[in-house]
């Protein structure tokens, strides 16, 4: 390390000193709640997630509307984190509300069906193109189902997935490669499975590795979301879906798209806006307005295959219907009722119209500012999802976010951002707007990242 890198990151970490102090003094209820909650919970809160903000502990949560959220020290935020995408519906949409608050008095869950179900499967194929539907209670469930029928309806054992990737707490999905190794990634413990025997692993926008990766014609599938959102985002190299897609039919691999984070595209998520012609499409978050629900839907082709092995229709109970998925709660009645309230109500096309053009702006004055500044900082706006990223260029794969990536500068940014009311994800540096945004939230927003650029230039660490 030289002189002059060690200077800088001497003055990093004293920056996010005096953040984190200013955080603490902020927050002296969240500060107290936090100590409370570590004597019950195994990370301190009632998710692990919850723990992982640059402050040194979560905020906690008094109430949260629209676009804004208020925490129990009574200091309001403007929310770009949005649950990361569990809230792109924006905080308590009246039509969610109002749905879910006429079900609970009719009843939750009952492991039947209701009308709303009839609706809900017809809207979800009008949307995301004719399929045959599963619902979850997450994308995590409805990610490992669909590894499962494509294991069942190929008769293989390896799921291909890209180095980044992240598809909730799919064990297949737990690897990156780094310094040309494979190996488990955030700090993951080995977790007794034979990642040789059950993953293929290669960096995204490779159709020549993938290519290779399938040529043995063990891939029962490749996992892999339109646009990588999870690890910095990663946008598409031209003709790669179309690439993937030949690639996978030739091999007989099911292709299955994870459009959990990028259903902020549009009403159809990035699938409908580019054509994309997945064997099965997954998502998740959003889906049902913050309520636990994830989709899957298989097309016609993978269905019959399915049905071939387990038909749909058992009157005399001689062969289990289980396949190995599902969830007492999946399906229920509260969840398919708050489903139909964004699909009908909520997620129009109209509102993507209006999110869309407010991630336009922010993205638009964030590029204003690092130009102006001549910072070798980039920034990726695609639909309703804007990210910020410390490095010259949009990376082209996992390998490029990890060369680049600066974290020590993003975990002063969100310490930054939230002692100044705005809230983004915490894990990285990417934005979402929601139907409840506002050109204020937005401007808001544009003002306090020009003040953190102020900062760090002052203190001499860009």
């Amino acid at each position: 390390m030289t002189v002059a890198t060690e200077l800088h990151a001497a003055a990093l970490n004293r920056l996010i000193d005096t953040e984190q102090a200013r955080f603490l003094s902020l927050h002296p209820r969240s500060a107290a709640a936090w100590r409370e909650g570590r004597r019950h919970f195994l990370y301190g809160a009632p998710s692990h997630w919850m723990r992982r903000w640059a402050g040194g502990f979560p905020i906690y949560v008094d109430a949260a509307s629209g676009s804004h959220l208020r925490d129990i020290d009574s200091r309001d935020y403007v929310d770009f984190c949005l649950g990361d995408t569990g809230a792109m519906c924006g905080h308590a949409p009246e039509a969610v509300t109002r749905a879910v608050t006429r079900q609970i008095g009719r009843g939750a869950t009952m492991m039947l069906p209701t009308e709303d179900s009839l609706w809900v499967g017809a809207e979800l194929s009008r949307r995301f193109g004719p399929r045959y539907w599963t619902l979850t209670t997450s994308a995590t469930d409805a990610n490992r189902a669909a590894i499962r029928i494509a294991r069942m309806v190929t008769g293989r054992t390896k799921v291909l997935v890209f180095s980044g990737c992240y598809h909730g707490g799919v064990d297949e999905a737990h690897v990156e490669i780094r310094e040309g190794r494979i190996g488990l990634r955030n700090m993951i413990h080995p977790n007794a499975v034979d990642y040789d025997a059950v993953t293929r692993i290669v960096e995204f926008n490779d159709i020549a590795a993938v290519e290779g990766a399938l040529a043995a014609g063990d891939v029962a599938c490749v996992l892999t979301e339109p646009v990588m959102t999870n690890f910095g985002m990663i946008p598409v190299s031209d003709g790669f879906h179309r690439r993937l897609r030949e690639a996978t039919r030739s091999a007989g691999t099911v292709l299955i798209v994870d459009e959990t984070h990028t259903l902020s595209c549009g009403p159809g998520g990035y699938t409908a806006l580019h054509g994309l012609e997945p064997d099965i499409f997954v998502a998740g978050k959003a889906i049902a307005g913050g309520i636990p629900a994830g989709i899957f839907g298989l097309d016609q082709a993978i269905a019959e295959r399915l049905w071939r092995i387990v038909p749909p229709v058992n009157p005399r109970h001689r062969q289990s219907a289980h396949l190995g998925f599902g969830g007492t709660l999946a399906g229920g009645a509260l969840a398919v009722a708050a489903m139909r309230a964004v699909l009908e109500e909520v997620l129009t096309a109209p509102a993507y119209a209006d999110m869309i053009a407010h991630a336009e702006r922010l993205a638009a004055r964030a590029r204003e500012i690092i130009a102006r500044n001549a910072l070798p900082w980039h920034v990726t706006q695609i639909g309703a999802r804007i990210e910020i990223m410390f490095m010259p260029a949009p990376p082209r794969n996992g390998a490029d976010v990890i060369a680049g990536r600066q974290p020590d500068l993003e975990t002063l940014l969100h310490a930054f951002y939230m002692n100044a009311g705005i809230l983004i994800t915490p894990f990285h540096g990417m934005l979402l707007t929601c139907p409840a945004t506002s050109a204020d939230d937005v401007e808001r927003h544009g003002d306090v990242f020009d003040s953190f650029v102020h900062l760090v230039s002052d203190a001499g660490v860009i």
